[in-house]
């Protein structure tokens, strides 16, 4: 099993956020994910937002720049 990652540089926003997150499972990734979208972007913490978070989830380390 590898690291997985979710960047938020690949979602645009106002705020040009450049957080990327990684961990060793998806669970524990998609509850950072959630929480700093949460506090960060104001999202709810809702079943399907955390459906939408598990579509972003990519296998690896996130890259330096994104296309």
């Amino acid at each position: 099993m590898g690291r997985k990652y979710i960047d938020c540089r690949e979602f645009p926003s106002e705020m040009k956020c450049t957080i990327a997150i990684s961990a060793d499972t998806e669970e524990e990734l998609v509850d950072a994910a959630v929480l700093h979208a949460v506090t960060v972007h104001g999202h709810d913490d809702t079943p399907a937002f955390r459906a939408e978070i598990r579509h972003a989830i990519h296998d690896g380390m996130p890259p330096l720049k994104v296309a």
